[in-house]
């Protein structure tokens, strides 16, 4: 083996000594180039040129975006290139088979052998390493978009999540490049990486982002029981049919329409109907999903777990899909009340509003509960009067009719402005309010 090669590996051996990884770049090739006397050997390290410069104090910083550092030993000089960090990217483009020296270098005499004619070459990262320019209107990936995706397929991820969150179609090439590739995504991305991109997407977006994962195929081997719901069937409103799954996209638009930036509450939309997986039942000629919100917080739970979530946010997220049905029903005073002291209340609240948008539904209900809703706000003791109307026609001598109405409302708003406190001064309210009307 050439003296440069040699003390190449011992560069690498004292690099990893000190925690960080290192190899020389393809040395079967690098050792056919040293034959032409140049003493160059290029080297991959994920160490920053800060600890290197402490191992070696004669490194000196490139600043290209290929090599960041050399090091000149004796009539060496040793390259340095940021070596591949990534856990998407496919097994084979693990490792750096040519640098931008080698390459040209082959290219010139001719001799580049014919499997590294697309090699995975070192280069310092960036958000947009991989992607044409997002200016020209549409997500393509750079080059050849099989071989740019075979070196990162988070890659995939991060196309839908820029589709999703700028609003711009995905160029065809990379498009089949997504979906013929969506098998590996779920092979070799790693959930922490797939749910950091998650992150990233907007709340107002999150809906075109889990469209998206659902026509890739990704959302198929990642959340299966979401996937499936585009196989079920539900009515949308008196005359019209839809998938569980189209309604469930719906609400996830609808819901930041009221409540803006809630990255939760539109997970909590995604996440709300996915009991009815579990829960379907077929008869009278139409499916039913009976206590689907009871079994979907559990089958959630399980879900987001699997996504890597903790254990606040998933508490949180189940507690809104446990609850998302209660503010759909007229509700009674006293169930109001109990309504409101949830912590979530005015989540639960624009969770229903978002689905009834979506099935174009009636707001008769929900107008009536937000109405009475306002009434919680009053002690219960204000709430009713403190006679009834069998009372009052008992202290009046009246007998059924509007007048005894008009009585109890006068007597109810006597009580909440504090004029009258107690039963004794009911009973003479009344009677003096009965003496005026006489009169």
């Amino acid at each position: 083996m050439a003296q440069a090669l040699k003390e190449a590996a011992g560069i690498c051996k004292t690099i990893m000594r000190n925690g960080f990884d290192a190899y020389v770049i393809n040395t079967k090739l690098q050792k056919e180039a040293l034959r032409g006397g140049e003493q160059e050997v290029d080297i991959a390290t994920d160490m920053g040129f800060d600890e290197l410069h402490k191992l070696f104090p004669g490194a000196e910083a490139t600043g290209a975006m290929t090599e960041f550092a050399t090091v000149r030993l004796g009539d060496a000089v040793f390259r340095f290139y940021p070596a591949d960090t990534c856990d998407g990217s496919h097994p084979e483009e693990d490792v750096a088979r040519l640098t931008p020296r080698l390459l040209k270098k082959f290219e010139e005499s001719g001799d580049l052998p014919f499997h590294l004619a697309c090699p995975y070459v070192p280069r310092a990262r960036d958000a947009y390493e991989g992607f044409e320019d997002l200016g020209a209107g549409l997500i393509k990936l750079a080059g050849i978009p099989d071989e740019t995706l075979r070196q990162d397929y988070l890659r995939a991820v991060r196309a839908l999540r820029y589709s999703a969150n700028y609003g711009l179609p995905i160029e065809e090439n990379t498009w089949i490049s997504i979906l013929s590739g969506a098998r590996r995504v779920l092979d070799y991305v790693s959930i922490t990486d797939f749910m950091d991109e998650w992150r990233k997407v907007e709340a107002e977006n999150m809906a075109a982002f889990v469209n998206l994962l659902y026509e890739s195929m990704i959302l198929h081997g990642l959340l299966p029981e979401i996937a499936a719901m585009a196989r079920i069937r539900q009515m949308k409103n008196e005359t019209e049919e839809e998938s569980v799954f189209d309604h469930t996209l719906e609400v996830m638009r609808r819901y930041p329409e009221e409540l803006p930036y809630d990255w939760y509450g539109v997970l909590a939309c995604l996440f709300h109907d996915v009991g009815k997986l579990f829960t379907a039942e077929y008869f009278d000629d139409r499916w039913h999903f009976f206590q689907h919100h009871r079994v979907g917080a559990k089958v959630t739970r399980k879900l987001m777990t699997r996504l890597g979530f903790l254990p606040g946010e998933i508490d949180l997220v189940c507690f809104l899909v446990r609850h998302h049905m209660r503010f759909h029903f007229m509700m009674t005073d006293k169930g109001l009340r109990r309504f409101k002291v949830l912590d979530e209340y005015p989540r639960l609240i624009e969770m229903v509003r978002a689905d009834i948008k979506a099935r174009n539904g009636s707001y008769r209900e929900f107008n009536q509960n937000l109405k009475l809703l306002q009434r919680t706000e009053l002690p219960e003791e204000m709430l009713e009067p403190l006679l009834n109307g069998r009372q009052i026609m008992q202290h009046t001598g009246l007998k059924p009719g509007p007048a005894v109405g008009l009585i109890r409302d006068a007597l109810l708003k006597a009580q909440i402005f504090g004029y009258v406190t107690s039963e004794a001064e009911a009973i003479e309210f009344v009677r003096k309010n009965h003496s005026k009307e006489m009169a």
